[in-house]
């Protein structure tokens, strides 16, 4: 495009922006949290267990104290659908960030049943496949824990690069993972890459896979890939304590008053527990009894999240109708498609993303920051940018799509001039 082609190309985009800004929007499409629509789906959890039922199969009364393992037929129910051996499963209170934070915690105080030296003694080290969650990051920079960068490819982290770093250096304690759906690519690991990962020769002997199966259910397809047996990976490649395994219902039921899991090797729960144990009694064993009696079996969280596949389908469709019909001819922007999970991916040209969720604020429409899907915040080309299209009705989200892709044509157009000027 010629410089007098492109200069009209940005008066027309100037004027779109400007009726974008007259038309006062507000809207959110930040956080990937489900939308009330979806919440209604659960509604009768507020109704269960019921006034007279509070004991599990096994006659434990749940309104009294005790038990840091959870009930044992909800964690049959979920370890179904995970691929992890009940006995190897906990079940816990609302956040599985909670597990992850207090694991890393454990191993800052303590040590790990590899190497008995607590990680603050030393500088620590986390591999976080990127784009990732920005919530596991920021975990890790809360402490201290330097950040590396890999790259993720479509099939789950870069595992040469993962390789060479984890054989070289001691201080490599972790990598976070989130195998299914990935957050925001929608990256699904395969089991090569899994098998990879378990069986890496690592500096460390106590070298930690966060394996968060945040999204293990919530496809998009009919049905969403098998779980890998990681654990089962892990103990045959010689290192059983290597992975710790996490999910939640939070994005299943009710996102503030869910149940999260933990798996792991006997060892490691064990340890766990231990440490926990100074911390808390147990659970919410009420909420999940409340659960149970509301799922009944692995083939009710089947049906269920089919419900939730037919709300969110038509968002994830929309989206790509106007990426497509908006950034398609223009070749400025490419996107992931996902197959489920809560996100979609828009790279943008190299410089502008910052740009582009400035122009979208100033415009009505928030956007998750800059860099949040990079460790430190820092994505080192400023061209990712995560959509969360699951909470806003259709017509809202068509609005703010609308807009995204103007503001992903005008900074663009800007740059792109300045570049020939």
């Amino acid at each position: 495009m010629s410089a007098s082609q492109l200069t009209a190309t940005q008066a027309d985009l100037r004027e779109q922006y400007q009726k974008l800004i007259e038309a006062g929007l507000a809207l959110d499409l930040t956080r990937g949290k489900p939308s009330p629509e979806q919440l209604d789906l659960s509604a009768d959890l507020l109704s269960l267990p019921g006034a007279d039922v509070y004991r599990d199969a096994s006659g434990t009364d749940c309104r009294n104290y005790g038990g840091l393992t959870g009930l044992p037929e909800l964690r049959e129910i979920f370890g179904e659908l995970l691929g992890v051996p009940a006995d190897n499963l906990l079940a816990g209170g609302n956040a599985s960030l909670e597990y992850m934070h207090d694991l890393v915690i454990f191993g800052l105080l303590h040590g790990t049943p590899d190497s008995a030296t607590p990680w603050a003694h030393g500088p620590i080290k986390f591999l976080c496949p990127s784009p990732g969650y920005d919530r596991h990051f920021s975990i890790a920079e809360s402490y201290g824990i330097e950040m590396i960068a890999v790259p993720m490819n479509p099939d789950g982290p870069d595992v040469a690069v993962c390789a060479e770093l984890v054989a070289a250096d001691p201080q490599i304690k972790g990598i976070w993972c989130v195998p299914t759906y990935s957050n925001p690519t929608g990256a699904t690991y395969s089991d090569e890459v899994a098998r990879a990962l378990v069986s890496l020769p690592a500096a460390a002997p106590d070298f930690r896979i966060f394996w968060d199966n945040a999204y293990a259910v919530h496809t998009l397809l009919e049905a969403p890939p098998e779980p890998i047996d990681i654990l089962g990976l892990a103990a045959d490649a010689g290192h059983p304590n290597r992975v710790y395994l996490f999910a939640s219902t939070s994005k299943i039921t009710f996102a503030g008053a869910g149940v999260a899991f933990f798996g792991s090797s006997a060892e490691n729960l064990a340890w766990y527990q231990r440490h926990a144990g100074v911390k808390t009694i147990g659970p919410d064993k009420l909420n999940q009894l409340r659960h149970l009696r509301f799922f009944g079996d692995a083939n009710g969280v089947r049906e269920h999240m089919a419900k939730h596949r037919a709300l969110l389908l038509p968002k994830f469709a929309l989206v790509m109708e106007i990426l497509s019909d908006r950034l398609g001819d223009a070749k400025v922007a490419s996107w992931t498609d996902p197959e489920g999970g809560y996100f979609v991916s828009l790279d943008v040209v190299d410089g502008t993303a910052r740009r582009v969720i400035e122009l979208a604020k100033e415009a009505g429409i928030s956007l998750t920051g800059a860099g949040s899907a990079f460790p430190y915040k820092s994505d080192p080309e400023d061209r990712n940018i995560r959509l969360a299209p699951t909470f806003p009705g259709i017509e809202e989200l068509r609005s703010a799509m609308d807009g995204v892709a103007t503001c992903v044509l005008l900074a663009a157009a800007d740059k792109l001039l300045a570049e020939q000027i």
